[in-house]
């Protein structure tokens, strides 16, 4: 079978998959975790094989006419570098460990069917992103992938957490989206081709006639579909969906998206210095800001929505400098270890059988009682804080070696104002990554909060995890330790750069992060021996795991910015309660946004009612009398139609006379 058909199948397979599982979700249920599995396994291990076949060498092409257009061409085409290889092989196995994962998760869940068709259609989207060689064909799985995101975050549509976080994550993705959509019809125009291999052709050439405008018209979708400022306040809401489309989004799927697309694209951006500047400066705050509010976050799940974003910052600082082999490296090594941190969080989560568990504050006795959970997500925080030898401390390290070469001005891709900006933003972040990565672990496995509602203290939890489950999380904990190793042999697949670390900056990042740890574990012990242990709370029965957020005070819980236990409070002083609520920036948009909308519509809807409304009625009105005037002047008396004929005939003949004597007069 040649490479081309089998990338071909890599796409079609979960996407077959999941129109199966829709069609037989009611019907046959029995197949319908085999359907979920199988499809999405078999993509994995296909895309292996493409991968294996390309070695990082040649680009495959393929490609045929989709439709004539009469202008520009669209065409049904396979580009498939050294990235596209990797990256495809990453959607595919973490796709199949969520599969495998939510058959256990959501077994007792009635919509596990239309779930289980909507994470093979969003694997099928992602996909073909990856594979496409055309931007319109791009375009079709970045979309689809939208309303994939739609439906899964509010999968628990009962709740309306979740029902607002669906919509939030829609209309915001989509506000980025449209101006992403205009930059891509410009970029054909100037170019005269969608193909990506035209587009750099044309790059390469100077055919771009407006590389600025089109670059932060693209960054504008980019920013939208990978949570970067100032769009990524839907992510953080996003939580109100599954545990298991958590790990999705935030490891494989969607948010990868746009770092892939300007990676694919780096030459256009690379065209413009303002719009690299802009992307080094959006990608700084979204490092700092978000590690800042990971750090005064109670909802563990919350924490690592944050950290998320902090780390597809520390992707799109690598691309601001030119370097888009550290920006996929960064983007493979974090979905390891980010998909880990989801789905032992999920554990955390099934083993209390409630939601209120993921609250940091009433979190106790957890190492005891999960210990799958426990190693594994020890495991992933370590990579997470960038800790060697951690995979992500190689390629966060080859992040911050690009923006050091960048500054020093070794590298002229980008201004190396681009690169001073994402260097020093990346050390300060990685001393907070390391903080709240141990605060987390601290307060989740460590703390001394009161028992859940609902958690067995006696340690029943264990037995009670299913293997389809655990297994996933020592799976996924090999690649989170040892992926980093790889970072010699990679180079033939990422642009023939270097992925190493170099002595500077390795132990600039790693003295900062063992410095935030140090001095967070300082500020937990002193706290530890002050607060005296919270006492539980009344019993709340909550029948689905993970059906949406519970509120503190109806559980009569303390409020986090409250919790005298927490060291993110004491770290982050007055910056803690702005930090908790994301900077306000919700509330920005709402003045800044929802407000005006909301007020123009009010105003519409009153010159609808009482002018529009007036006019339509006082016509009607005015129609309605004439008639009633016309029909009182139908008596059926024909002495009186003669009556009045004659008298209209002397008035007629008087007014001729007039007329007529005015005429001659003058």
């Amino acid at each position: 079978m040649t490479t081309t058909t089998l990338a071909v199948l890599v796409p079609l397979l979960p996407f077959l998959g999941s129109v199966a599982g829709l069609l037989l979700g009611r019907t046959a249920p029995g197949f319908v975790r085999p359907l979920a599995v199988l499809p999405t396994f078999a993509s994995a291990v296909l895309a292996a094989l493409v991968a294996a076949r390309q070695g990082g060498g040649q680009a495959i092409d393929a490609a045929t006419r989709l439709t004539p257009t009469g202008s520009v061409p669209v065409d049904l085409s396979l580009h498939i570098d050294g990235f596209a290889a990797l990256v495809a092989v990453l959607v595919g196995v973490v796709a199949t460990c969520v599969q495998i994962y939510s058959t256990g998760y959501l077994r007792e869940d009635p919509r596990y069917p239309s779930y289980a068709a909507l994470v093979s259609l969003f694997t099928s989207a992602m996909l073909l992103v990856v594979y496409s060689g055309d931007l319109m064909v791009l375009l079709v799985g970045w979309e689809v992938m939208g309303i994939c995101s739609y439906f899964l975050v509010g999968h628990y549509w009962e709740t309306p957490e979740a029902r607002a976080a669906s919509l939030k994550a829609f209309l915001v993705t989509k506000l980025g989206d449209v101006p992403f959509l205009i930059g891509l019809f410009a970029l054909a125009v100037d170019a005269g081709t969608f193909r990506i291999t035209g587009v750099l052709g044309a790059v390469a050439n100077g055919g771009l006639d407006h590389p600025t405008v089109i670059a932060l018209l693209l960054l504008a979708g980019v920013a939208g579909k990978s949570a970067q400022f100032p769009l990524h306040t839907w992510l953080p809401d996003a939580m109100a969906g599954p545990t298991p489309v958590s790990a999705l989004i935030h490891a494989a799927t969607m948010v990868a998206a746009g770092i892939y697309f300007t990676a694919r694209l780096l030459p256009v951006f690379a065209a413009s210095a303002a719009a690299m500047t802009v992307l080094a400066v959006m990608a700084a705050i979204t490092m700092v800001g978000s590690a800042l509010a990971a750090l005064a976050q109670d909802d563990i799940k919350r924490v690592l929505a944050y950290s998320t974003i902090g780390q597809l910052g520390y992707m799109a600082g690598a691309l601001a400098v030119g370097d888009r082999g550290a920006a996929v490296f960064h983007l493979l090594s974090h979905a390891a270890f980010k998909a880990l941190l989801f789905l032992a969080a999920g554990v955390v989560i099934h083993a209390a059988g409630t939601n209120s568990l993921t609250a940091m504050s009433r979190m106790s006795g957890l190492a005891k009682r999960i210990p799958d959970a426990y190693w594994t997500m020890t495991v992933a925080l370590l990579a997470l804080a960038a800790i060697p030898p951690f995979a992500g401390f190689f390629s966060k390290e080859a992040v911050l070696v690009a923006a050091e070469h960048t500054a020093l001005g070794e590298r002229t891709v980008a201004p190396a104002g681009a690169g001073w900006t994402v260097l020093v933003a990346g050390l300060l972040t990685a001393l907070l990554t390391a903080a709240y990565a141990l605060r987390l672990w601290l307060r989740t496995f460590r703390g001394r909060g009161a028992e859940a509602p609902g958690a067995s203290p006696t340690g029943e939890a264990t037995s009670r995890q299913p293997i389809a489950m655990t297994s996933v999380l020592w799976v996924l904990a090999i690649p989170s330790l040892g992926f980093g190793l790889t970072a010699a042999y990679l180079d033939d697949w990422f642009d023939g750069n270097p992925l190493t670390p170099t002595l500077t900056t390795a132990v600039l990042g790693t003295g900062l992060a063992v410095a935030g740890a140090a001095i967070t574990y300082a500020v937990w012990r002193t706290l530890a021996t002050r607060t005296p242990v919270a006492a539980p709370a009344p019993h709340v029965a909550h029948p689905e795991a993970d059906a949406g957020r519970v509120e503190a005070e109806a559980l009569h819980l303390p409020h986090p910015a409250e919790d005298p236990a927490d060291p993110g409070r004491a770290l982050l002083g007055p910056l803690y309660g702005p930090a908790s609520d994301g900077f306000h920036l919700d509330a920005v948009y709402r003045t800044a946004f929802v407000r005006p909308v909301l007020a123009a519509a009010s105003l519409v809807r009153f010159l609808d009612r009482e002018v529009v409304d007036t006019y339509v009625g006082a016509a009607g009105g005015s129609a309605k009398g004439l008639g009633w005037l016309v029909r009182r002047a139908q008596t059926g008396n024909v002495q009186t139609y003669l009556g009045a004929l004659l008298a209209g005939s002397v008035v007629l003949a008087i007014v001729a006379v007039a007329l007529a004597n005015a005429v001659a007069g003058a």
